[in-house]
């Protein structure tokens, strides 16, 4: 073959190697490239993100437990320092009632101890009422004479009502 030099073809083959060449730099930095190292970059480094997410997550969830149970705590105590005032009532009913008792149990050791030591004056008076009747007098019969002359009086027997509702009158006059 004969190698002639043809400055057009060696012109046109200068500029198409200068083309391809400035193409392959433009593919080997192109945007899309670009968005795949980026996808590389996210992949690697968005499970360690979600993982850190779902921890700041639990602890937060966390802390707001703790911090209702920190206002039901302070809320708790001011109603203990709200009942202090109850509290003290309370006790000193307590005391009072204990003294009391106390001054029960006194009395009535005091009192068998008198009943013990009066036991021979109290026969005494047992055998003298003894001797003394107790009959208790009859005064039904005054009642019922009574309840009559008030009702006649007051006119319920005059036939002005019913028979049932004069009875139910009596029968109230009679009991009270």
């Amino acid at each position: 073959m004969n190698a002639t030099y043809d400055p057009a073809l060696n012109a046109k083959v200068k500029k198409t190697s200068e083309k391809i060449s400035e193409n392959i730099h433009i593919l080997a930095n192109e945007p899309s490239l670009a968005f795949y190292r980026i996808q590389e970059n996210v992949r690697k480094v968005v499970p360690v993100i979600i993982e850190k997410r779902s921890d700041v997550e639990k602890l937060r969830n966390d802390l707001q437990g703790i911090c209702f149970d920190l206002e039901y705590s302070v809320e708790t105590l001011k109603s203990i320092e709200a009942a202090d005032e109850p509290l003290k009532n309370i006790q000193e009913s307590l005391k009072n009632a204990i003294f009391l008792r106390q001054q029960l149990k006194y009395e009535e050791t005091r009192r068998k101890k008198d009943t013990s030591a009066n036991r021979d004056s109290s026969n005494i008076y047992k055998r003298f009422s003894a001797h003394l009747p107790l009959e208790i007098p009859d005064i039904g019969g005054v009642m019922r004479e009574t309840t009559n002359r008030v009702e006649n009086y007051m006119g319920i027997n005059n036939g002005a009502g019913t028979n049932s509702q004069s009875e139910l009158q009596r029968s109230h006059t009679t009991l009270h």
